[in-house]
């Protein structure tokens, strides 16, 4: 429900402030758009197991959720890589470079990266890798315990994981580690705190914001990484279910936090959030304010 309601506001206000979005944006967009579809295409049917007791639909159900669930993840992942990426860029580029980067390249980046995400969740159907139930029989994933003998398996793992998970995640890491160096010297720079300008104050606010997005989402899905490579050297039957399934639930928490950092973080996205309370949703004209008016960069998140 948080999930859904969060990502539903995040996506009316950007169809809302559509002519004011930087290209960086749209990647927001992107993560909204993923996070909301795990939500509605998987949750309601691991929650009707859940009832049940037991997994519902048999082996089709089964490859569906773990095929959507692996490519909702896998595109979640690489938006988060592409905007600490562009955030690095913008950051270091100089102002008259500093408009390169258009809403044509983000659009063709995304588009490359929901392909991305589909060619390696359809490679468990076409033979390398595959797809099964969690230990705990009540979700499905990628069948980590079949890897443990076999070498077809054992090698889809390790490049996913190397192509899909370490490679992102350093690149992200490195790419903030950058951004906080040359947020470090320019403050260093400028030894009164109050002749900071406004922008670099709204570039570091900015930046926050994205890390943030990016360590809630590592945060959650370390717990299940880590349960996932137990049982590929390990039986499954060595972690109680409980143990399996509680890295399951949170890392599929991690499609609720954005909402509410942007909420924290966007006096825009505050704004549109009460008018969508105050107003029932959809029939609210959006009036734009002063501020927003002033500062149209200081939006959902921005470049």
């Amino acid at each position: 429900i948080l999930t859904i309601l969060g990502n539903s506001a995040v996506l009316a206000t950007a169809v809302k402030r559509s002519s004011l979005l930087k290209p960086p944006e749209l990647l927001t967009v992107n993560l909204a758009v993923a996070d909301i579809g795990m939500a509605l295409s998987m949750y309601p049917l691991a929650i009707a197991s859940a009832w049940n007791h037991a997994w519902l639909g048999g082996d089709a159900s089964c490859v569906y959720y773990a095929l959507l669930g692996f490519l909702f993840g896998v595109c979640s992942m690489m938006t988060l890589c592409a905007m600490a990426v562009i955030r690095f860029l913008v950051t270091n580029a100089s102002k008259s470079n500093g408009n390169k980067i258009t809403k044509n390249t983000v659009c063709i980046l995304i588009t490359f990266i929901w392909l991305y995400s589909l060619l390696w969740a359809i490679l468990p159907l076409l033979g390398w890798g595959y797809y099964g139930p969690e230990p705990f029989g009540i979700s499905c994933t990628i069948a980590w315990s079949k890897f443990h003998n076999s070498s077809n398996g054992f090698s889809f793992i390790l490049s996913m994981f190397l192509l899909c998970t370490v490679l992102p995640a350093l690149t992200i890491v490195a790419c903030y580690l950058g951004i906080a160096w040359k947020v470090h010297k320019a403050y260093q720079e400028i030894q009164n705190i109050d002749r900071i300008p406004n922008a670099a104050k709204l570039e570091k606010k900015l930046t926050l914001m994205a890390v943030l997005i990016s360590v809630g989402f590592l945060s959650s899905w370390t717990p299940y990484a880590a349960a996932s490579f137990w049982s590929i050297f390990n039986s499954s039957d060595s972690l109680q279910p409980v143990v399996t399934l509680l890295p399951c639930l949170f890392a599929k928490s991690s499609t609720a936090y954005n909402p509410f950092i942007y909420y924290v973080f966007s006096k825009t996205f505050r704004c549109e959030v009460r008018k969508l309370q105050c107003c029932c949703g959809w029939r609210v004209r959006y009036v734009s304010s002063d501020t927003s008016a002033e500062h149209p960069v200081s939006t959902m998140w921005s470049g």
